[in-house]
């Protein structure tokens, strides 16, 4: 463990304390003391499993954690110890290859399904185990989330957060791969250490064989990845993924389903919420918040008196409401709106369609430095705005969704001033007259071209605040190559054609007070937060060239380009 990664481990051990010092009243004996078991799985390779265990009682309620991060030992071990001292027992097995577990670590396979069912049959029969719960955030969610079908009839319910069953949506945006979260998780993952440089390996080109050629080992999973960019690929509906993804369908127990507007997974997690079966949606909660995918705050500018971060508490509370008290939960969401600084309530996911607002992109210079005009009129006549997009000199991600190594820019971020860089449009509004309330999908509506047969565009949506500050709400991507969704598959440009390219930003609530402006910037990169497009047609991640292409930005006429929000009812 690096002395990085040791101080950051302190930090979420320092999250665990503060959660569980709210449960005092709770607490009934002292911390439990850890015993290691080598638990074989059906094939004889054995994991290695810690369980710690309250003093003085003989059976009691047990939490089982799959996890293949002995680096956050420290922190299961807190978590361990506050959760005996309330009387539970606590189980963090290490998936195989890692942590002390015998066998080879290769992520994502079926071993996780048939070990996470035997280690849970193991805990079954345990003298001790008087109901089991399964706990998870990431991976260690997706351990939960592979097996919860098998063990229906010895696990009573999971509280899994920041993980999905569509992978294929944590690992793409319109064939654009999401580097920052990936590329460092192989990096961080490979079975050994890996040294090399971060930006430098996301920016290698052939990408293919960035494994050999900088990290010093072949990763076949990574290169897998990489070279799967159509959802409609059989490598995507088959297999261990097509396995995931089918599994919410067959999920009948109680299940707490956690994610953030700010966490690299949300669109998979809430994407497998649609896909639970309604029985199991009818007793399971979907909540919904704003902090990063390390459960830390990650909004500089904006009160939030009542964020409610405290996941470990929270989880607590789900746990002793099932596994103690035998209560039986009700379906709901929860989604906690940004500026507004409350929780909401809903019946159902998505949120219901409501009235829309639309906002043009405009050629006409706008009242605020560097900018263009966002109007709720469309230009009469087509006009077109052009800039340069440089692979070479990709935009820097600042403020962001989908972000894992880059921790220090997750969230809503102060932004550069409009005209920071001659490759960055900028559209901004007057002051709005009254509030604004964002519930749902807003989108980017853009009419192009380009001279390349293939390239990128991207938008980030801002809230401009009277003080003349500018903060991040929600950005997107899309290619020539998929204009519409990621649902179809690649398609061809003939360069200097106009397309219509649909930029679908990430699901956000969001309350933008009077006197608020809005930002939209329009440019050809985000890196690393996304892969950096080389303008060439064909698999990214097969490419060693680049060229710089001739960006247009069409406004008004028949290409009203625009920025549609979905707004919160009454609005």
């Amino acid at each position: 463990m690096t002395e990085e990664q040791r101080l950051f481990q302190e930090k979420k051990r320092d999250v665990v304390l503060k959660d569980f010092k709210e449960l005092e009243d709770r607490i009934i004996g002292e911390p439990g003391t850890f015993r290691e078991y080598m638990v074989a799985m059906r094939d004889g390779c054995r994991m290695r499993t810690v369980v710690c265990l309250p003093p003085g009682r003989e059976r009691v309620p047990v939490i089982l954690q799959r996890t293949p991060y002995p680096n956050s030992e420290m922190v299961f071990q807190t978590v361990a110890q506050e959760m005996t001292k309330r009387g539970f027992g606590y189980v963090y097995s290490f998936c195989r290859g890692t942590g002390g577990s015998e066998g080879e670590w290769y992520p994502n396979t079926m071993n996780e399904r048939t070990d996470g069912k035997d280690t849970v049959d193991w805990l079954a029969e345990q003298p001790f185990t008087e109901s089991l719960g399964v706990w998870g955030n990431s991976y260690a969610a997706l351990t939960g989330w592979i097996m919860a079908d098998l063990v229906e009839d010895k696990a009573q319910t999971m509280y899994l957060t920041h993980y999905g069953l569509n992978r294929f949506s944590s690992m793409y945006s319109r064939g654009m791969f999401r580097q920052d979260v990936l590329t460092s998780w192989a990096m961080d993952n490979a079975g050994q250490p890996v040294t090399a440089d971060f930006l430098e390996s996301a920016a290698y080109r052939p990408q293919i064989h960035v494994d050999e050629d900088k990290w010093g080992i072949r990763l076949d999973w990574y290169r897998e990845w990489i070279t799967h960019t159509d959802k409609t690929d059989p490598y995507w509906q088959q297999g261990f993924w097509h396995e995931l993804q089918e599994n919410g369908k067959k999920i009948r127990m109680p299940l707490f389903v956690g994610t953030s507007w700010f966490d690299h997974h949300f669109g998979s997690t809430v994407e497998t919420w649609k896909t639970l079966s309604p029985e199991c949606r009818a007793k399971s909660t979907l909540r919904i918040g704003a902090w990063s995918h390390f459960m830390l705050p990650c909004m500089e500018h904006i009160e939030t008196e009542h964020l409610g971060l405290n996941d470990n508490k929270n989880a607590f509370l789900w746990f002793e409401s099932i596994l103690v008290k035998g209560e039986k939960p009700e379906g709901r969401i929860l989604s906690y709106q940004v500026g507004g600084d409350n929780w909401e309530t809903s019946a159902s996911y998505p949120f219901p369609k409501r009235e829309e607002k639309s906002f043009y992109l405009s050629s006409e210079a706008a009242n605020w430095p560097g900018a263009t005009r966002l109007t709720e009129k469309a230009d009469s006549g087509e006009k077109s705005l052009r800039y340069t997009y440089d692979p070479e000199n990709p935009v820097e991600t600042w403020g962001a969704e989908a972000c894992l190594k880059s921790r220090e820019a997750i969230g809503s971020l102060r932004q550069p001033s409009c005209g920071y860089r001659e490759d960055v449009l900028s559209f901004v509004t007057e002051p709005l007259a009254e509030d604004l309330e964002i519930l749902g999908v807003p989108e980017v509506e853009l009419w192009v071209s380009s001279d390349a047969e293939d390239t990128a565009f991207t938008a980030k949506l801002m809230e401009i605040y009277p003080d003349g500050e500018a903060y991040n709400i929600r950005s997107g991507i899309a290619t020539m190559a998929y204009p519409e969704s990621d649902e179809e598959p690649r398609q061809t440009y003939t360069p200097q054609t106009k397309r219509r390219l649909r930029l679908h930003l990430w699901d956000t609530s969001w309350k933008l007070k009077a006197g608020s402006r809005l930002r939209v910037d329009i440019s050809s990169s985000d890196f690393p937060q996304y892969s950096i497009h080389t303008n060439f047609a064909g698999n990214w991640a097969e490419q060693q060239a680049c060229k710089t292409a001739e960006q247009t930005v069409f406004c008004g006429g028949d290409t009203p380009s625009r920025l549609v929000l979905p707004l919160k009812q009454g609005e």
